[in-house]
């Protein structure tokens, strides 16, 4: 194993085809890094089994396997994968203010719009879409941002755009946004570490 490679802690609760990227792009060599540990809030979430898939470490901490403590057992885990980077795949909680402290600058997110439009609590997955299709926003895209304790708020570090084409529906465009995810996902990953 090459030591100086960078452990990526992935955060997710549902799919995991962004993590299914990272995962890739370290496979084959794009990202100094590894996948570490894969977090997810949902037991049953697709982005656990991925992570079983590939023999990466996969755990479900939730407020029902934690309901005392979730904070500092989250930081734990980080800790005993010897965490270099938190990278929020579709992780649909807030990340506790211990984990925020300790890993400071180093939590990134990825929203699948162009902060600071269309960001904030309740706007994630098909709710973004839609809300980019109702404004009338003749692009969209992707943002990577520094996580902090308030929704969306982090120091926004690269943006990709998307163009809305006509007769979008939220599906159609959300389906060409993650595309083009799991290409910039990687591209930065590469580039930071």
């Amino acid at each position: 194993m090459n030591t100086d490679k960078k452990n990526i802690a992935v955060f997710a609760s549902h799919g995991g085809s962004d993590l299914q990227a990272i995962i890739d792009g370290c496979k084959a060599g794009k990202i100094n890094a590894r996948v570490c540990v894969v977090i997810s809030n949902n037991s049953g979430s697709r982005a656990l089994q991925r992570a079983r898939d590939e023999n990466i470490p996969s755990l479900h901490i939730s407020e029902k396997t934690h309901p005392n403590g979730l904070d500092e057992a989250i930081f734990k885990i980080l800790v005993q994968y010897q965490t270099d980077v938190v990278f929020l795949a579709g992780y649909m909680k807030k990340v506790p203010l211990n984990v925020l402290s300790a890993y400071r600058n180093r939590i990134f997110n990825i929203h699948p719009a162009l902060l600071p439009k269309h960001g904030g609590k309740g706007m994630f997955g098909i709710n973004v879409h839609k809300a980019v299709l109702e404004a009338g926003d003749n692009e969209t895209g992707i943002t990577i941002h520094r996580v902090t304790q308030d929704y969306d708020a982090g120091d926004i570090l690269e943006q990709r755009k998307v163009e809305v084409r006509e007769g979008d529906t939220p599906e159609t465009l959300a389906a060409r946004v993650l595309e083009q995810e799991h290409i910039f996902i990687v591209e930065f990953l590469a580039k930071i570490l």
